[in-house]
């Protein structure tokens, strides 16, 4: 039986105005002026205000001297402040860190290191090979993860290869041409695990006594050398307590990540760009919002004269179908171009604001740089400050970074959720994870701090928390059990 209601529903939908800025929003100072060439390249009507004359020795902009009644061509009919009072994410939970499905999740965009699969194939090159077995040779080397790991099954490697090659293999080939790689540098390339990786390093190291034990508790002893069960290896391989060590000293100098060890040499290359610069000039904390390198945009006269040239003589009645499409176009790529300045104008405006409310709520940190000044802050607090949606909030903190006079950190890192200590203060989870990455610092590394030790010296420190929350705090940390802890 079919049923017919009248249902009333509000819904909200985004204009595409609105869902530009809140892309620009997301975008970090490093790839934002790959997103203004992009737009540079798709529409004409937008360019480059050769006039504008930026210096590029600078450290960054002052925002506050920024004349934001430049570029007249800009004004238009569309307020972009309106889109900020819209929250696209209704459930949006009110707890710290939080991002929202709709959110986009990019990675910190790096300098480009292809220098490492070049090596190898340089390497590959040098050998004196079959057409196929090249092939192959190369076939690996391009499914070498940025580590250096083969993550690929050789299996489906030969279904690779002769789908897209159109090569007849098989296993002992490929395996023949694996050993073949993993004879290049730097030494542990091309393995499919760790344990692989640590004894291609051995055996290309000189064959003493000491790398000699290395090796074999690698290959027959790896899970109790990974646990530091070292009782069991000192039993299975019939070794003296000196004997053992130095074997473990011979594994700790190895690299468990070879692929990245090619990469270390060109690691100036890979750094961050900075989206705020705090400085402390006498006590005074100065904030500037670094523009380096962001053009200053304007609209093509060319294109705007020849709207205007269609504007006064409208009254001629000889127009053209076709030359009516070119007015179209051309206004439809005026108004995108004009969009676009404002958007990026008013990013900048929320970037400011956002981040001088933070700089405010977290005055005492941002002057000494001590972690256990940090106020416990979520999304809510700052998006009340400035009166925007917390979803504009989440979008300005993630990825985004400031350079203080301590260090350069990810925006994000300072939202942290609160807990009460026995005086009923107020504390950051972060001075708690602080207090505790210290305790395990200044440990002792033949008897490492337990859970339950963690958790009774923060108690008397006043922090009463529970156990599985300090194991829950340490493995935020990264920062393994206390028997992986121990060192002999």
């Amino acid at each position: 039986m079919l049923n017919q209601r009248l249902q009333q529903k509000l819904l909200q939908k985004l204009s595409p105005q609105q869902i530009l800025l809140m892309k620009l929003l997301q975008i970090p100072s490093m790839a934002l002026e790959q997103r203004i060439k992009q737009e540079i390249e798709e529409n004409p009507v937008l360019e480059i205000d050769e006039e504008y004359d930026r210096d590029n020795d600078n450290e960054s902009d002052d925002y506050s001297d920024v004349d934001k009644d430049k570029n007249e061509d800009s004004q238009n009919d569309v307020d972009i402040n309106d889109y900020l009072s819209d929250d696209d994410i209704p459930s949006y939970r009110l707890n710290a860190g939080n991002t929202s499905a709709s959110d986009e999740h990019k990675e910190m965009p790096m300098t480009a290191d292809t220098g490492f699969l070049e090596a190898l194939l340089t390497q590959l090159d040098l050998k004196e090979l079959p057409a196929q077995k090249r092939i192959i040779g190369t076939t690996i080397i391009g499914n070498l993860d940025e580590a250096g790991y083969l993550q690929r099954d050789l299996n489906a490697m030969i279904d690779d290869l002769a789908f897209t090659q159109g090569i007849t293999t098989n296993l002992a080939e490929i395996e023949q041409m694996l050993k073949v790689i993993q004879s290049f540098e730097p030494a542990g390339v091309a393995a499919r695990n760790l344990q692989e990786c640590l004894i291609l390093q051995l055996k290309r190291s000189d064959p003493s006594p000491s790398v000699k034990l290395a090796v074999t508790i690698l290959d027959r002893c790896f899970d109790d050398f990974s646990k530091k069960h070292y009782d069991k290896i000192l039993k299975r391989t019939h070794s003296e307590e000196e004997e053992l060590r130095d074997a473990i000293n011979e594994i700790l100098k190895l690299n468990p990540k070879p692929g990245s060890a090619f990469s270390a040499s060109t690691a100036g290359n890979q750094y961050v760009i900075p989206d705020f610069i705090i400085e402390n000039k006498d006590g005074v904390l100065e904030l500037t919002l670094n523009q380096r390198n962001m053009p200053e945009l304007r609209l093509s006269r060319t294109y705007t004269d020849m709207l205007e040239s269609y504007g006064e003589n409208k009254h001629k009645k000889e127009k053209n179908d076709s030359q009516r499409d070119a007015v179209v176009f051309i206004k439809q790529k005026i108004d995108s171009a004009r969009w676009f300045i404002e958007a990026i104008k008013q990013r900048q405006d929320t970037l400011y604001v956002t981040m001088k409310a933070i700089v405010d709520y977290q005055h005492k940190y941002f002057l000494e740089g001590d972690e256990t000044m940090l106020r416990p802050m979520i999304l809510k607090d700052i998006a009340e400050r400035v009166g925007l949606d917390i979803s504009t909030i989440s979008r300005v903190a993630n990825s985004k970074y400031v350079q203080t006079p301590f260090g350069t950190f990810l925006l994000k890192s300072f939202f942290s959720e609160s807990i009460q200590n026995e005086q009923g203060e107020e504390i950051s989870t972060r001075e708690i994870k602080k207090i505790l990455s210290d305790c395990i610092v200044a440990e002792e590394k033949n008897k490492p701090l337990t859970d339950e030790e963690l958790t009774l010296i923060l108690k008397k420190k006043g922090y009463p928390i529970a156990r599985r929350t300090v194991a829950k705090y340490r493995e935020l940390l990264n920062i393994p059990v206390a028997r992986l802890r121990k060192v002999m």
